[in-house]
């Protein structure tokens, strides 16, 4: 049940080199309780793995390493406006998306091709082309590691921010996530105005634009941009994009009149993390086996055989440099193990 000396490289799609001293899965509920009561589990400093999708191993991992691979996506609920969709935390999200676009459930459309597994995606509150799990969620279960309890979570007990939720603060490495439910719309209201969707629709020359076409579209997007984990090691996404005060934004216009932003309130806007990096001079940015992606500055890409220490200096240079260049400080979106 409980192996040693995993490698690591298989669960990361940075497919960065490291090792577990412990490592188990498991495929239900009674198995997860099983492993949580284990000494060796209770002895050892925890890790819950769903896809590797949002990680980044800096070392070897001295505690045990729990791989989630509960499966299965139902729907459980319905009523005058919405369908319920239940989805076990070990499903892939992107697979999760593509079920509800087959079954005509809206609303998760532009979160299509987001790597991961669906207990990951409240955890980060993950999101996408104006769309963030939080306009979707409904609850989620849980188990608290430390006596094998289930617990249910609503919509306000998740404490939802960007890219944050109460299981990265106040409740952080204290459950493991077994199913997550979404509140699915029967009538779908499309979300078309963000990033280069609307133009990647114009191409698709359509009378009527459905919730497929808008996966469509975000697909192809993130398929141009994005590099494929499978091809090279990636996490996605590396760095949040910084909200600043108005007074850090109106400097940065002094120097770069086109510089783009999105209003989070009057004091305060969201300015594009890459676009940060990409004036910085980082991107497309060649350090041998990893790098700075060329199409898209917020990815960090192992070329093959980095080291997760060096891809970690490489993100921390960054932040380093666009602090100098804009007084901006970036944040690591991705979760570093170390």
């Amino acid at each position: 049940m409980i192996s040693e000396y995993e490698s690591l490289k298989p669960y990361n799609t940075f497919g960065v080199s490291a090792q577990a001293r412990y490592f188990a899965s498991f495929g239900s509920v009674e198995q997860l309780r099983e492993l949580l009561a284990h000494p060796t589990v209770k002895q050892n400093q925890r890790l819950v793995l769903g896809g590797g999708s949002n990680m980044l191993f800096v070392r070897n991992f001295g505690g045990i390493v729990l791989k989630n691979e509960l499966k299965g996506i139902e729907t459980v609920a319905e009523d005058e406006h919405h369908y319920y969709v239940k989805s076990s935390a070990g499903e892939v999200w992107h697979e999760l998306v593509m079920h509800c676009i087959r079954s005509n459930y809206a609303g998760i459309e532009n979160l299509a091709l987001i790597p991961g597994c669906v207990g990951a995606s409240p955890m980060q509150n993950i999101g996408a082309y104006g769309v963030e799990i939080k306009d979707v969620f409904h609850e989620l279960e849980a188990m608290q590691i430390e006596d094998g309890s289930m617990r249910t979570f609503s919509l306000n007990e998740c404490n939802f921010g960007y890219r944050e939720s109460i299981f990265k603060r106040g409740e952080k490495d204290r459950w493991v996530i077994t199913s997550v439910t979404f509140r699915l719309n029967k009538r779908a209201v499309l979300h078309t105005s963000y990033g280069a969707i609307e133009e990647e629709l114009d191409s698709f020359h359509l009378d009527n634009i459905t919730i497929k076409d808008v996966a469509r579209a975000v697909i192809n997007i993130r398929s141009s941009k994005l590099p494929d984990p499978k091809k090279i090691g990636n996490a996605g996404s590396f760095f949040k994009n910084p909200v600043v005060p108005m007074s850090v934004y109106r400097s940065i216009l002094e120097h770069h009149n086109n510089a783009p932003s999105f209003p989070i309130d009057e004091d305060h806007v969201k300015v594009p993390a890459g676009w940060l990096i990409e004036r910085a001079g980082w991107k497309g940015k060649n350090l041998g086996n990893y790098g700075v992606h060329d199409k898209q500055a917020l990815v960090l890409v192992n070329y093959g055989g980095a080291t997760g220490s060096q891809i970690y200096d490489l993100s921390t240079s960054i932040i380093e440099d666009v602090k100098q260049k804009f007084g901006i400080e970036l944040e690591r979106e991705v979760n570093i193990i170390q």
